[in-house]
């Protein structure tokens, strides 16, 4: 058996922490804005001490959060999502998939004022504002199956639009639950696949969703049945949004490749769907899964070769132009969502050291309009996360706003929360945290105004 040190997602900043704490009245160099009023939360993989999962995703899900109120960072918390697969209950169980037997470490989101932890193969774990487990929750048993890890909640009508991808029939669900957390809208998507769905994207008018070449492999024994086919068609399917829109569904051929998150897509002025997210081709593919489960071969990062591509689709005339828009390896993109499913001018992302020679981390903001880059770099041994965006008081433009990014610092052993000025990245504030946190995959700004008046 290979030694736990040697897994790549054991390891330097994806090390996890043994334990829970809780720790109030935190350092801030900086000035926090007044408007950061919330929770920024936190998702990622963290198994307990002593076990070894045998891929990435399988690990159990830890929620990290940070409290900020009043210019203060009042405290920091990390917990266990406690779900039956903590405790080593299986997945699979002679009558089937325990849809409650989840990793809950891919996302945490909040949709009609409950805190979700989610993982895409599974049903998602109700969090209270402290992080404690609440348990799952099937939306008053209307889910009856998985839940994707990246619902998207539209910000006109509140509704959040998710779906359930599964690698045996039926292939694909979409919901429709409404902004009072009531699931409104399901249905069976036709012709779809058994290939990985791990995002989509909603447009004020459609529904898309991204079939890649990684597809249903039962050979693989990493207890994540996929891998990468050539036989499995890389396609876009684009949904009419509506009761029927199920029955309208186009799929559209495209290169080969996959898309693990989407950065945003909407209609342009000629009534074309534009679509825009890192993807990655077969190598790509190779490198980061054998990452992802520690075999040979792998990548240095868990997300190589991963190039924004921009695809347009023209319903009017059935076709498709693709391409990569950048060559700057980067991952989990993130936009002001506000814009979500309009055309926006601005995006975020990750950016990761690749082999054209770029050499550290940071967060890249791109501009769409220009074609410009920008990069902060966080520096040496340091590596940020996910970058959620804030609206700023009474903001006007895209950009005006905050970046909230929490950064792993291996030569401290320490880690910060920087709140960056979205306009032109300068850090605005830090707010130096108890421990290092692990690098972990996706989380979210939780304004106190979208819980309960019981969550202070």
């Amino acid at each position: 058996m290979e030694n736990t040190a040697k897994k790549p997602y054991l390891t330097g900043h994806y090390t996890p922490v043994a334990d829970e704490i809780t720790a109030t009245g935190l350092a801030v160099e900086g000035t926090l804005p007044p408007e950061l009023t919330g929770r920024l939360l936190r998702n990622g993989h963290n198994p307990k001490p002593g076990v070894t999962p045998t891929h990435w995703f399988k690990g159990s899900g830890m929620v990290h959060g940070i409290r900020l109120r009043d210019g203060r960072a009042e405290w920091y918390r990390n917990r266990w999502v406690h779900t039956p697969a903590l405790e080593g209950a299986p997945y699979m169980t002679e009558k089937g998939p325990d849809f409650t037997a989840s990793a809950a470490g891919t996302h945490v989101i909040e949709h009609a004022g409950r805190l979700l932890a989610l993982c895409e193969s599974n049903f998602p774990f109700e969090l209270t504002p402290e992080l404690e487990t609440v348990g799952a929750f099937d939306f008053d048993g209307k889910l009856s199956g998985m839940m994707t890890a990246h619902p998207k909640e539209d910000p006109v009508t509140g509704e959040l639009h998710f779906f359930g991808s599964s690698p045996l029939p039926p292939y694909l669900m979409y919901y429709v639950c409404d902004a009072k957390g009531e699931i409104v809208h399901s249905a069976e998507v036709p012709q779809a696949s058994a290939s990985l769905k791990h995002d989509f994207a909603i447009t004020r008018r459609h529904v898309v969703f991204i079939e890649g070449n990684v597809t249903f492999d039962p050979t693989e024994h990493s207890g994540i049945p996929y891998g990468w086919s050539d036989r499995q068609p890389a396609r876009i399917g684009v949904m009419p949004r509506g009761a029927d829109g199920a029955r309208h569904i186009r799929w559209y051929s495209v290169e080969p490749g996959n898309m693990l998150h989407v950065s945003n897509a909407y209609e342009d002025d000629e009534g074309r769907i534009v679509l825009e997210g890192p993807t990655v081709d077969q190598e790509g593919f190779r490198l980061s899964w054998n990452w992802w489960i520690g075999a040979p071969g792998r990548g240095a990062e868990p997300n190589a070769r991963s190039y924004i591509r921009r695809w347009v689709i023209d319903p009017a005339a059935g076709s498709v132009d693709e391409r990569i828009v950048d060559d700057l390896a980067v991952e989990f993109p993130t936009l002001n969502e506000a814009y979500l499913g309009a055309e926006n001018r601005y995006q975020y992302a990750v950016s990761f050291p690749d082999e054209k020679g770029f050499g550290g981390y940071g967060i890249a903001k791109y501009d769409r309009t220009t074609g410009a880059r920008r990069i902060h770099r966080v520096g040496d041994a340091r590596l940020p996360s996910e970058a959620v965006f804030v609206p700023a008081a009474g903001s006007t433009g895209e950009d005006d706003g905050y970046l909230l990014t929490v950064v792993s610092d291996l030569k401290q052993d320490a880690s910060q929360l920087l709140v960056l000025d979205a306009s032109g990245l300068d850090t605005v504030a830090t707010v130096h945290l108890p421990r290092r946190v692990t690098a972990g995959i996706h989380g979210s700004w939780v304004p106190d105004a979208d819980l309960d008046a019981t969550a202070s």
